[in-house]
């Protein structure tokens, strides 16, 4: 396996275990029972002082004021802020890089192709490129498989953000499921039959709110990470358009206009390592330095015209 994938694979399955592990550990849950937000193995209270409600004070209110701003309202400021931080900095890096649905929509798209010889359910696959049919029997039990384990342990881990993992666990082996539990499992099923199966990354493209906000701060910002294709060297391209074909985004890596549903997963550079041996035309940058210098070098002849010529 190429480096990148296997340290974006890496990176992905630590990133789906400190989600599914953050509530055991009480980093981070909301006992629904209790009524109580526990942040970092305590309980997160406002620090409001004994029978602050009784003073009519000035002074009252000021402590009401200021401990609900900073207990209540700066925090949550602070974390809606990482996704726009993240965007303006890396670009769409954390949908490529950790985002667990992300990781998901990759894996369907694995078991898609290995099974129907294309990554979408939907359109046609030439006769040509059909699985052998023992490949499509192997894959087509482990999709089956995924698509009726995976939502309900999902599921169950998700439930021990607002119930407490140990009750939830141990509800779920000795199959006592409270109504309220048995709606989260039919909710999550749905959700992630229907993103997981059907829609996959055009969620990620039209819907994720915080794939948008990283795009957004992304796009505007002068020096985020993205990945540059070098039409200095546009001459060793055989148009061979393995950066397209390996693009879970359907981006067209080589275009003149970067777009903005890059993700920098990395796919295109490993490809392009792949196919012209060694040094490849992509490689990863910080800000638009090299992308304006590529367009300096189209004017003075450069060969990236043949790109959208067809040729």
């Amino acid at each position: 396996m190429d480096r990148i994938r296997a340290a974006r694979r890496a990176t992905q399955i630590g990133f789906i275990l400190v989600v599914a592990l953050l509530p055991v550990f009480d980093i981070l849950r909301f006992d629904v029972a209790a009524k109580q937000l526990y942040l970092f193995g305590g309980v997160w209270e406002l620090g409001l002082k004994q029978g602050f409600y009784l003073d009519e004070s000035a002074g009252g209110a000021a402590h009401v004021a200021i401990r609900f701003f900073l207990k209540a309202i700066l925090p949550w400021v602070a974390v809606l802020g990482i996704f726009p931080l993240m965007g303006f900095l890396f670009g769409r890096l954390f949908c490529g890089w950790l985002c667990p649905e992300g990781a998901f929509f990759e894996y369907a798209d694995h078991l898609t192709e290995k099974v129907l010889g294309r990554k979408s359910l939907f359109g046609k696959t030439p006769k040509e490129d059909r699985p052998p049919i023992w490949q499509r029997l192997k894959y087509g039990g482990l999709a089956v498989a995924s698509v009726a384990l995976i939502p309900p342990i999902a599921a169950l881990f998700l439930m021990g953000y607002f119930i407490a993992p140990e009750t939830a666990w141990n509800r779920a082996l000795s199959l006592q499921f409270t109504p309220a539990m048995k709606v989260g499992f039919v909710g999550v099923y749905a959700y992630m039959f229907t993103t997981f199966v059907l829609v996959r990354h055009t969620f990620c493209k039209y819907v994720c709110a915080a794939g948008l906000m990283q795009t957004m701060f992304g796009w505007i910002s002068p020096l985020s990470l993205r990945i540059h294709f070098n039409r200095a060297g546009f001459s060793r391209c055989n148009d061979c358009k393995r950066c397209e074909k390996v693009c879970f985004m359907n981006v067209k890596p080589r275009a003149s206009l970067r777009d903005i549903n890059c993700v920098n997963c990395g796919e295109c550079i490993s490809a392009c390592r792949y196919e012209l041996g060694g040094e490849g035309l992509f490689s990863y940058c910080f800000g638009a330095e090299k992308d304006q210098r590529d367009k300096k070098a189209a004017h003075c002849g450069d060969l990236a015209p043949r790109y959208h010529s067809g040729k």
